[in-house]
């Protein structure tokens, strides 16, 4: 479960939706309730925005590496 829940397609479905409900439901359901709603969900979507960010700079890093990788066993079997 914890795979599935970090994985992009995920993380970017719980950033966005969480996102437009957190905007919308102040104005869809009224008073207390609705204002509450869209702070619970605000907060889900940051959490998930903040591990796509952190995911951002750890797949640029494995990118990185894998290059380096890639052109050192090239030049050992040339």
């Amino acid at each position: 479960m914890k795979s599935l829940l970090a994985s992009k397609p995920v993380l970017w479905f719980l950033f966005l939706f969480n996102l437009v409900v957190a905007a919308v439901a102040p104005f869809v359901v009224d008073g207390t309730q609705g204002v509450m709603t869209g702070v619970g969900m605000g907060v889900v979507s940051l959490g998930a925005g903040v591990s796509l960010f952190k995911n951002r700079g750890r797949q640029q890093e494995r990118q990185a590496q894998g290059q380096g990788q890639g052109h050192g066993s090239r030049r050992q079997r040339a």
